[in-house]
């Protein structure tokens, strides 16, 4: 069918109610916002869904999670094995809630046991969930740090990573197979909960996941040395993160946690920010504003689902700054390494995983340390494949595998991005330096000192609606069929596509095949030791470019960095 088939079958159909059919005739004479709604099927791949909230095929609603969650449930029936469970989980969202229970309800009808927490919780304990209680699969009803319009769907398998691509392969068939109104099963959820097919998870739930969280932890007498006098804010950007972040960081032993009053409200249309983002410095003003009042150290913020997490130091003026996930990352890597050796807990053959969009500099920590590094595409789903290759096999034994954006995985009891440990380690790695009259913000100067000067920046060209996803494609077309040869003065060296898993001298011209290969991802390397990278996102309508480069000095990283950001906006 055709955008306006599929309108006048939604418009229609029985099982849309009296409200979304008045919605969908409100936009009756707006041709644009009908092919917008109607033009395709939101894409289901390894990260899910992921949309705008409203009536429509392209967008997020109650009609697509329950057709989404029946063809998955087909495909676990598929899978061998009997008595069948899937994990529940969901975040602070508009109509999250509302969404997991009809996913819980429609995965009962197919036969398959559930567990669903009896509120919102971080990711990350979903995670945990899937791997503790033996369940195949796992459903999380969040958007992650998107804007307040978006609700989105990620699916974890058995592992407690995101979904398999070719799982997320079988799923998207069925869901062009099934009919989206009557092909869906469903049971009343109080019914599956009376009949014992459907289970609530708890604090139960959340004890065993602290348990482990709490046992990451490296050095307790570094916090308590400074734990009368050391104050942190905390934002949880009324999400998920709102209970357990703070109880981990009391556990750890910090006296003084103070959490900003507004945004400890769990509310899905994020009022106190713009964006629910703790990448966006912006969404920090009032953490910052009740760190002065009481001279905090350190702000941590989690995002509405807590996967990611960002922070604000003092600087050498005293004032608050953003360290970026980057930063965030090197210092974790390198306190981790050096808190392992003094405590005598550093496994034999460790490793260090980073995404091939994130900062080298995290390389050049672990090997001057003895710890191997190995580049994963963007996504925990490939770290989480990684390091259970390395450890299956008795390669190594990973300590930390973190990207640019915010997200960190520590640990064996999750296989996805964790800010509650995150949060933890961050705040333990503080207190050990403000133990030695230091920032975290005197910690990043002195890494740069000892491991080189590295600079990073990435750029966000938004491409919103119909015509962005043309854009999207149109870009990366032409950058493979017309690459460039000189990028900010300096030439192109050589040319990865991670598509294919060539890399290309470009001298010469000669090729040769990659370990990475299978995503839409070009990288340029330049004379200059400058690296660009450009990868459409895969859960909003942006083209991501990322520049890193190293240099002797900071100006010169940060003249380098100017010069390729403007290339890269000259993309758009």
């Amino acid at each position: 069918m055709n955008y306006r088939e599929q309108y006048d079958n939604w418009l229609n159909s029985p099982a849309l109610s009296e409200a979304e059919k008045e919605e969908l005739r409100s936009i009756a004479n707006d041709e644009k916002e009908i092919e917008s709604r109607f033009f395709s099927r939101l894409e289901f791949g390894t990260a899910g869904l992921r949309g705008i909230m409203a009536t429509g095929l392209f967008r997020m609603n109650i009609h697509v999670i329950r057709h989404t969650t029946q063809a998955l449930a087909m495909l676990i029936n598929e899978e061998p094995g009997q008595d069948k469970c899937v994990a529940i989980g969901y975040d602070s969202r508009c109509s999250s809630d509302e969404f997991a229970r009809e996913a819980a309800s429609i995965m009962a009808a197919n036969g398959i046991k559930v567990r669903i927490f009896d509120s919102l919780r971080p990711t990350p304990l979903l995670s945990f969930a899937i791997r503790e209680y033996g369940c195949i699969a796992g459903i999380n009803v969040t958007a992650s740090h998107n804007p307040k319009e978006y609700n989105g769907y990620k699916v974890y398998w058995a592992d407690g990573a995101q979904l398999p691509p070719q799982h997320a392969a079988v799923v998207a068939e069925k869901m062009e197979e099934l009919d989206m109104f009557t092909s869906i099963r469903k049971m009343d959820f109080e019914q599956g909960v009376k009949e014992g097919i459907i289970t609530i998870l708890g604090e139960e739930t959340d004890e065993l996941f602290l348990g482990h969280v709490m046992a990451q932890a490296n050095d307790l007498q570094a916090v308590k040395k400074v734990a009368e006098d050391f104050t942190l804010i905390y934002t949880p950007f009324h999400g998920a993160g709102h209970r357990l972040v703070p109880e981990a960081l009391k556990r750890l032993g910090m006296k003084h946690v103070i959490c900003v009053p507004e945004q400890m409200v769990l509310d899905g249309t994020f009022p106190t920010v713009t964006s629910p983002n703790p990448e966006n410095p912006e969404g920090f003003a009032l953490a910052i504003e009740l760190a002065k009042q009481h001279k905090a150290d350190l702000i941590i913020g989690t995002d509405p689902d807590c996967d990611r997490v960002g922070i604000m130091v003092r600087n050498d003026c005293g004032e608050f700054i953003t360290i970026s996930g980057n930063q965030t990352g090197v210092l974790l890597l390198d306190y981790l390494i050096s808190a392992k050796k003094r405590a005598g807990t550093m496994p034999v053959n460790p490793v260090a995983l980073k995404t091939i969009v994130t900062t080298e500099m995290a390389r050049r920590i672990a090997e001057v340390n003895g710890v191997v590094c190995y580049d994963t595409f963007t996504g925990f789903k490939f770290m989480a494949e990684k390091k259970n290759a390395l450890e299956e096999s008795g390669e190594g034994k990973v300590i930390f595998s973190y990207e640019e954006s915010y997200g960190y995985m520590l640990g064996d009891f999750v296989r996805d991005k964790d800010a509650v440990t995150a949060s933890m380690l961050i705040a333990e790695m503080a207190a050990w330096y403000a133990g030695q009259n230091k920032t975290l913000y005197d910690a990043l100067l002195e890494l740069y000192e000892k491991y080189g000067q590295y600079s990073e920046k990435t750029l966000n060209l938004q491409m919103p609606g119909l015509d962005g996803i043309m854009k999207m494609r149109e870009l990366m077309t032409a950058l493979r069929s017309n690459p460039p040869v000189e990028i900010a003065g300096s030439k192109v060296v050589v040319r990865r596509d991670y598509d294919t898993g060539t890399e290309t001298c470009v001298a010469s011209g000669a090729k040769s095949p990659m370990e990475l290969k299978g995503s839409n991802v070009l990288r340029f390397d330049t004379a200059d030791g400058t690296v660009a990278i450009v990868r459409p996102s895969g859960t909003e309508p942006k083209v991501k470019v990322y520049i890193m480069t190293s240099s002797e000095t900071r100006a010169e990283c940060d003249e380098k960095i100017e010069k390729y950001a403007k290339w890269a906006q000259s993309l758009a």
